[in-house]
């Protein structure tokens, strides 16, 4: 049991450490932005093509209202569809749904709040717009002018080997720098030719790691519990990206968009719901916005969670925390309600611990040697333990 614990004070430790250097002398990239993972909303999963300035400025209302500002819910985020057409000089245009960019941009920071834009380091974007071969710096020079804080960069029709993907990204990724403005770089290029191992070298914040989610079990649980062993690559200002939340878009069960929730944080993912917010249920605020839960996910340590345990569709997942503490879930993949243990030898904890439940906000007390829950079919039990 002593060596255990030692084995898991050390991988703790190990993990602090690398988030601590990816964060900081490993690449000279580093921004000094996105300490924390991301957390805001973003108009694809909802919207998709059809999204207009109307529905970026609700958006913006109802996270400055709702309690998603105050759980720390920042950035608005404008996805594909978008753009018009190129002027004489080559510098992009908003189509006739976003008249007044710079317009709209004041209106989500007088809320408070952050603004994200979209584009592509190919000629077009997947839905086929304007991208931003050949325009890098113009492009970063009109986000900034516009005033946004935020740019996802989609691989899309971008054509080239991995030294010209990595060649491509950078250059926007200056282009932002000489801009002068603060801008997060998303690079959404879907986990390809091992991305997590060379986008802080590019200067991204964050990066996508799988394909597109859709609002389905299935889709949410392969590619969240797809993240292990990506834990690595993951720190303060570089994070591992599994794609924007569905919950609230009503294909998945309550018990399954807990999870949903539950495993992201854990992931130390960014959080970027995708639902309308302006019909959202008291149930979906819930889960988006429970402070204990987001906590987690916002825990200065910056430490991705890691699968300690597994018995057929039983995992159990941990994440520790900069007061010592650990997060730990308790996840059913399985299609019945079944007991799943998490034994504190594996966790790297000692034999006594206090036990808090994330989800019901309460004290289960003190726990001996190991902590037991029933967990329902596709569910989750989300504890910290000290």
């Amino acid at each position: 049991m002593k060596s255990s614990f030692i084995r898991e004070c050390l991988r703790a430790m190990c993990l602090a450490m690398l988030a601590f250097a990816l964060s900081c002398s490993l690449f000279a990239q580093d921004t000094g932005l996105a300490r924390t993972p991301p957390m805001g909303w973003n108009s694809w999963n909802h919207f998709a093509c059809k999204v207009t300035a109307a529905d970026v400025r609700s958006a913006a209302d109802a996270i400055a209202s709702n309690g998603m500002k105050a759980a720390g819910y920042t950035f608005v985020n404008i996805d594909d569809c978008w753009q018009g057409k190129r002027d004489e000089n080559g510098f992009i245009r908003p189509n006739e749904k976003f008249p007044d960019m710079k317009a709209l941009s004041d209106y989500v920071h007088s809320k408070g709040l952050k603004i994200g834009i979209y584009s592509s380091p190919g000629p077009k974007t997947c839905a086929g717009y304007e991208g931003s071969l050949g325009h890098e710096e113009q492009d970063a020079k009109t986000y900034a002018q516009w005033g946004f804080d935020y740019l996802k960069y989609d691989y899309c029709s971008f054509k080239g080997d991995v030294p010209a993907q990595i060649a491509a990204y950078r250059k926007m990724h200056e282009a932002l720098v000489k801009s002068g403005r603060p801008i997060v770089f998303s690079l959404c290029q879907y986990g390809m030719d091992r991305v997590w191992s060379w986008g802080p070298s590019v200067g991204g914040n964050l990066w996508r790691t799988t394909d597109d989610i859709r609002d389905n079990y299935d889709s949410m649980a392969y590619i969240g519990f797809g993240q292990s062993g990506l834990e690595r690559f993951a720190g303060p200002g570089h994070w591992n990206d599994p794609d924007m939340l569905e919950v609230g878009n009503g294909r998945m069960t309550h018990d399954e968009y807990l999870t949903h929730m539950s495993l992201w944080c854990l992931l130390a993912a960014p959080l970027l719901a995708g639902n309308d917010l302006s019909k959202m249920t008291p149930e979906t605020r819930e889960i988006l916005t429970n402070p204990e839960v987001i906590a987690v996910d916002q825990d200065p340590a910056g430490i991705q969670a890691y699968v300690v345990a597994q018995e057929g569709p039983l995992e159990v997942w941990v994440k520790p925390l900069a007061d010592g503490g650990k997060a730990v879930g308790l996840f059913n993949r399985g299609e019945s309600a079944m007991r799943v243990t998490a034994n504190f030898r594996d966790i790297g904890v000692g034999d006594a611990v206090d036990v808090r439940d994330l989800w019901a906000r309460r004290d289960l007390g003190v726990v001996q040697d190991r902590f037991k829950a029933v967990v329902p079919k596709h569910g989750v039990v989300l504890v910290k333990i000290k």
